[in-house]
């Protein structure tokens, strides 16, 4: 098969352009590479594969999809914190009218899209584990925007025949996270002996998912999942940050310097996936426990910071 996937240098779609490549599908990768953080660490993760450089709000949508038999849709504006304030604007341009842009082009192509959404969107859920039926209420304008895109791939379906999959991801880790994201900051600190800014008291607990568990669910969705349904990827067990900090630290086999900080805004306190519906309909289920992600994750960070 050849399929397109946006924000292909990015950390999940660089690992996921990679295994559709050992695959042997074709993939024509594309990503802005915008300076949300440095790009130069977007190109290391494409690894010499080519990648199209292009924006999705002025990109040449019809004549990228002419031959593909299917898109995944990572690319978009990460991050919860930043999202408050005049960033909102980023959000807004490249979650929700990148995406608008993308799905009529999908729709009138005929290509399926499996498209990347977020835990965020839940907010401080009412139940846990959180299925897929929980009535969502995010708490941070990153995650009004990712609900957006769900609302938007259901209007384009209803009305322009788009043949779309949502996947709400659950803290996706693992090597080639982002540089703003916990645990990287977390392992990079331990690796140079910095000190971590540890936003609340470390009882904020998350379902963290290794990266290949994601890519897994992803390339799953495209062949699996049904027309307009919507999954949870998360993982299979929950830690707060404190036992994920014990954890690196055993790992590492050095202590963490600690630099505390009050809670963070439009962080929620809890995570936990329901995925039964992506066990039933996609055959999926996270295999990689915490200890063994965070271990491929922290020989990722040394070997970087230990790098000239």
């Amino acid at each position: 098969m050849r399929y397109l996937v946006t924000g292909a240098a990015g950390f999940i779609g660089s690992h996921l352009a990679e295994a559709l490549v050992a695959e042997g599908h074709d993939v024509v990768g594309l990503d802005s590479f915008n300076d949300y953080y440095d790009p130069a660490r977007k190109r290391a993760n494409a690894d010499g594969r080519a990648v199209v450089e292009a924006d999705l709000l002025d990109a040449d949508l019809y004549g990228l999809l002419a031959d593909v038999d299917g898109v995944f849709h990572l690319a978009g504006q990460p991050g919860v914190r930043a999202s408050f304030g005049p960033g909102f604007e980023l959000y807004v341009a490249r979650n929700v009218h990148a995406s608008g842009r993308l799905f009529e082009a999908a729709a009138r192509r005929g290509a399926r899209v499996v498209y990347a959404s977020s835990s965020s969107i839940y907010g401080d859920a009412e139940t846990y584990p959180t299925s897929e039926d929980v009535v969502p209420r995010p708490i941070a304008p990153y995650g009004v925007t990712k609900l957006c895109v769900e609302h938007l791939a259901f209007a384009h379906a209803r009305s322009t025949g788009l043949d779309a999959v949502g996947l709400r991801y659950f803290t996706v880790y693992g090597p080639r996270q982002r540089p703003d994201m916990a645990f990287t900051r977390m392992l990079e600190a331990l690796a140079a002996g910095m000190q971590f800014r540890l936003f609340g008291d470390g009882s904020v607990s998350r379902s963290f998912t290794y990266v290949a568990d994601a890519v897994a669910a992803t390339i799953a969705a495209m062949t699996k999942g049904r027309a307009g349904e919507i999954y949870n990827v998360g993982g299979g067990e929950e830690a707060s940050m404190s036992e994920a900090i014990a954890l690196a630290e055993r790992i590492a086999g050095r202590e963490l310097a600690i630099e505390r900080h009050g809670a963070a805004v439009g962080d929620v306190r809890r995570t936990r996936a329901d995925v039964a519906k992506a066990g039933a309909e996609l055959g999926w289920a996270p295999t990689t426990g915490l200890a063994d992600g965070l271990h491929a994750h922290w020989e990722w960070v040394a070997a970087r910071v230990a790098a000239p």
